[in-house]
């Protein structure tokens, strides 16, 4: 099934009347949503997760859930379903921390920061994509080695203590 994705420019302005389809070129000047989700715990704990072996990055830890933004949603309606499918949380709100240009890809990457009281025993991992998780303090997730941690600027910031 193909996945559709609204095109923004470079001032993040949808550009109507233009669908862009994942795996076909974008061309240049056009740019897709990508969202990034960090989950904290009401107790200060954050949601990390194992991505699966056969991705890229496969056995690597990181720290969020996310995905592309659909044609028709908002990054937060994108960031909110992603984070339902990857991990069977439901929140209602999203704090973007902060947003990017990826050139190469033709996306702007945006990190949320969501916060949740879920049971931490409830998260359902969805199949391809994780194979483990856990609840880890800030503490814990920065004695992981650097080599152990997927490489994405939201895990970066992170461990630099920006965020």
């Amino acid at each position: 099934m193909a996945e559709y994705w609204d095109a923004y420019d470079r001032l993040f302005n949808k550009i109507e009347n233009v669908t862009l389809t994942r795996g076909e070129p974008i061309p240049d000047g056009m740019f897709h949503y990508v969202c990034e989700i960090m989950v904290q715990h009401k107790d200060g704990t954050y949601l990390v997760m194992r991505r699966d072996y056969d991705k890229n990055f496969g056995g690597l830890w990181e720290m969020s859930a996310g995905g592309s933004v659909q044609k028709g949603e908002t990054p937060v309606e994108g960031a909110i379903r992603e984070l339902k499918e990857e991990t069977g949380i439901v929140v209602s709100e999203m704090t973007e921390l902060f947003k990017f240009f990826n050139d190469p890809y033709n996306s702007i990457h945006i990190a949320f920061m969501c916060e949740t009281d879920c049971d931490k025993n409830s998260v359902t991992l969805q199949e391809g994509e994780t194979i483990a998780y856990k609840w880890m303090t800030k503490e814990e997730f920065l004695k992981l080695k650097v080599e152990e941690v997927f490489p994405t600027r939201l895990s970066k910031l992170f461990r630099n203590g920006k965020i």
